[in-house]
């Protein structure tokens, strides 16, 4: 039952922003509204929340954050060897690469939340906020090394450093650990007030989610879109599993991140891969099939951290 307790709401939710976008009901243009909102006001008041409200003692962080690093690049570095034997061209790499790793923290959030709660979600803050800078690192250098991006350097750094620097997501997991090792916990009227904020972000991230998802053009991209999603679905899961044995991280952490390793692709790749000049239509295949494929990734999680 965890299984269909944790993913049927979310996989519901992105059905039906499917349904809604299909039926008129939902734009291109409100979609992309309603993102930005939840991208750069209501999902980082969401980790703020969380993270700040945790409990802070929890001392095997460090090696938990190392070991997710080390099985990170460990990817990194496999998708690299992949596109220089495989059937992958330079105007590809940079898509592809980021299907290999990049991860879809909205859905990451709903499935902590509703299998492991708070003390989940206390792992998985921390984790955005030192994986996501090392994701931009590895995606940013593989679109610029293999497709061609001529910008000059100006150009180049600016791009980089609003990927790094700007992300709201590492803002507010970064303030929410602070806060939670300077303050921890909430006035009751604050917690309240956030509480209520945070309430609309994962309905409206699932929503807009599913309503972008588009089955354009898939069939041409099937065999690169599926090879991402098994390097990303199967094998970083594998590599992760191992790696956190080996290393003894258990209990939570290797809850949290088995399920981290068990993400769907995010939607970012889209967007980095347009502004870098690699193939948009791969970055779109990728997205769709790695999303619908982690129902059966995050199922098989979900069973191994019920265990």
């Amino acid at each position: 039952m965890i299984v269909l307790n944790a993913l049927f709401p979310i996989f519901g939710l992105l059905l039906l922003g499917s349904l809604l976008k299909s039926l008129g009901l939902t734009s291109e243009e409100y979609l992309k509204k309603s993102d930005r909102l939840v991208y750069f006001i209501f999902f980082p008041i969401m980790l703020f929340w969380k993270v700040g409200g945790a409990p802070h003692g929890q001392g095997d962080q460090i090696s938990f954050v190392a070991v997710t690093l080390l099985a990170l690049a460990l990817m990194f570095m496999i998708s690299t060897v992949v596109i220089r034997l495989g059937p992958v061209t330079d105007f590809q790499a940079g898509s592809f690469s980021q299907s290999c790793y990049r991860f879809n923290t909205y859905i990451g959030v709903a499935v902590i939340l509703n299998s492991l709660g708070e003390a989940g979600i206390g792992y998985f803050g921390i984790m955005i906020a030192v994986t996501i800078p090392l994701v931009n690192v590895f995606a940013v250098a593989t679109l610029i090394w293999f497709s061609g991006f001529e910008g000059d350097l100006k150009k180049r750094s600016r791009i980089f450093l609003k990927a790094l620097i700007g992300n709201p997501l590492i803002i507010g997991s970064l303030l929410g650990a602070v806060y939670s090792r300077l303050v921890g916990g909430f006035p009751e009227f604050i917690d309240n007030t956030l509480q209520l904020m945070s309430m609309v972000t994962l309905p409206l991230a699932l929503l807009s989610i599913g309503g972008t998802l588009s089955f354009k053009g898939i069939a041409k991209y099937l065999p690169l879109s599926l090879l991402g999603s098994v390097l990303k679905l199967m094998v970083f899961p594998l590599l992760g599993f191992g790696l956190y044995h080996l290393f003894g991280v258990e209990g939570t952490a290797f809850k949290t991140g088995m399920i981290f390793m068990c993400l769907p692709a995010s939607t970012t790749i889209y967007v980095l891969s347009s502004q870098l000049n690699s193939d948009t239509q791969l970055a779109s295949a990728s997205i769709v099939i790695s999303t619908l494929l982690s129902f059966v990734s995050l199922s098989a999680a979900l069973l191994l951290v019920a265990g």
